[in-house]
């Protein structure tokens, strides 16, 4: 626009130029000729300045951090002792909230404040809606079937909307609380029993082994209509796969067990409660009524599988993580555990177990999840999303292609945002930051996300980690092996 209008500005110019030679002489003083002229050399002048000054606007990047190396960029620097999340908060201190890296051939976007984040959800979401292509996906993945890797398309709406109405809507969380109950209920009586053994006023007990194995149990649970017991041959065999990191082909197998079973079951699973399906027997009434071509490529036991794999595997230490963070921030913090056991005592008591429904009333509860994620978001960095269009974001021009990390665990910490930043303070969620939650509208705060990539599992995980920890709080007296901080 700035060059169509400089360009008009000539030609009018010249134009009334040519006009007035209709009506002077070559023979007429020199001085008119010279204006004319100078008149049209500084239209020139202005209309290249004019060029330029857009040219240099098109063309504005967003600084690169320093220390690239060539051929693999960045690499070098986030694959030292230092946590990624920590290397790239050190760059943005000197670089500011918005800079790039390289990643091999990869440019990256790196941002670690609030309004920039918003700018890439919001006004950018739809730019910024794929993933990364990697051969690790690919081999992993289910050649980038699960829907959280799968790049922005066809396949990824459809499956996305059957996610959210279906498999991790509001009701059909609520419909799978009795498994959440009963598996929680289970595992405590675990802790007990040892108490009971122990013959000790307390028993120690490695917690974050706990809640991996009760948070891996509910997971199974609803996937499958599966529980492993501690000395399940399969239970055993799937820890083991999972502790060797393995992949692919080998957790492959304990889907394609569990899909055949329900297939030959027939259904037999949504005699648990009523509709409430497990999460398996979900995807396989749906996809039944769906043609071969509604997901191109791929057949529809792929889609099963590699969903259920994306629901095990995105829940499992992200929740379990949460806990165990929540657990040492409490310990670390006396009277923040005391505060929580004064809350449930007055708005459950005593004489009955803290149920879901309890969950409503226990806002200083609510108030430190919150603060655990802020303070330790289970992903520090967000899952990283790449452009599929030229874009802008905080003035800068982004191309199609660059890649997008977000910076969660600063971003949480920015002291512009936060006061005291760093300590662990519930009660903010109680005053002045009461109406922020973590569901991808607050962009100071997005533990899970925002925008069309936001994780589907807010809810799920939001009542697993409340009942979970009021629970413990309720029915135990916590306290550290020798009364040291964890942290």
């Amino acid at each position: 626009m700035v060059d169509n209008g400089a360009t008009i500005e000539i030609e009018l110019l010249l134009h009334f130029l040519n006009k007035e030679s209709t009506e002077f002489h070559l023979s007429q003083s020199p001085i008119i000729v010279t204006t004319s002229f100078s008149v049209i050399a500084l239209a020139f002048i202005l209309h290249i300045v004019i060029r330029k000054s857009a040219n240099r606007v098109k063309n504005r990047k967003p600084p690169e951090a320093k220390g690239a190396w060539p051929i693999i960029g960045h690499l070098h620097l986030l694959g030292g002792l230092e946590l990624p999340h920590k290397v790239l908060g050190d760059m943005a201190d000197k670089h500011g909230p918005i800079f790039t890296i390289k990643l091999g051939v990869h440019q990256v976007l790196v941002v670690s404040n609030g309004d920039i984040a918003k700018e890439c959800f919001t006004t950018n979401d739809k730019a910024f809606a794929s993933r990364p292509k990697s051969v690790a996906i690919e081999v992993m993945a289910y050649n980038y079937a699960m829907f959280g890797f799968a790049p922005y398309g066809d396949y990824w709406r459809k499956l996305r909307k059957i996610i959210m109405l279906e498999v991790l809507s509001q009701r059909r969380v609520e419909l799978l609380g009795h498994i959440r109950v009963s598996e929680l209920r289970a595992s405590i009586k675990d802790i007990y029993e040892a108490w009971v053994n122990n013959r000790k006023d307390m028993v120690k007990v490695e917690m974050s082994q706990w809640f991996g194995n009760f948070v891996l149990n509910i997971l199974v649970r609803i996937n499958s209509g599966k529980r492993f017991s501690p000395n399940d041959e399969e239970g055993v065999r799937f820890q083991m796969v999972k502790a060797m990191n393995k992949t692919g082909k080998e957790l492959d197998i304990f889907f394609e067990g569990w899909l055949k079973e329900h297939k030959i079951e027939g259904g037999s699973a949504q005699k648990l409660e009523g509709c409430s399906q497990v999460f398996i027997d979900v995807l396989i009434n749906i996809l039944q009524g769906a043609s071969e071509d509604e997901f191109p490529g791929l057949d529809h036991d792929t889609v099963i599988k590699s969903t259920c794999q994306q629901l095990l595997t995105a829940g499992l230490d992200t929740t379990a993580v949460t806990l165990t963070w929540a657990l040492s921030l409490l310990l670390n913090n006396p009277k923040a555990l005391e505060t929580a056991q004064h809350e449930i005592d007055e708005h459950v008591g005593k004489e009955r177990l803290v149920e879901e429904s309890d969950m409503k009333n226990l806002v200083y509860l609510d108030a430190i999840i919150k603060e655990t994620l802020r303070l330790y978001p289970a992903g520090p960095l967000s899952v990283p999303h790449e452009s599929i269009e030229d874009c802008v974001v905080g003035g800068y021009n982004i191309p199609k292609g660059t890649r997008l990390i977000v910076n969660l665990r600063k971003m949480h910490r920015d002291p512009n945002v936060w006061s005291d930043a760093n300590e662990f303070q519930p009660e903010r969620f109680l005053t002045c930051k009461k109406d922020i939650d973590v569901k991808g509208k607050h962009f100071e705060l997005l533990p899970f996300g925002s925008g069309r990539r936001m994780c589907p599992g807010v809810s799920f995980a939001k009542q697993t980690l409340r009942l979970t920890l009021a629970s413990l709080i309720q029915q135990f007296t916590l306290k550290t092996p020798s009364n040291d901080l964890l942290i």
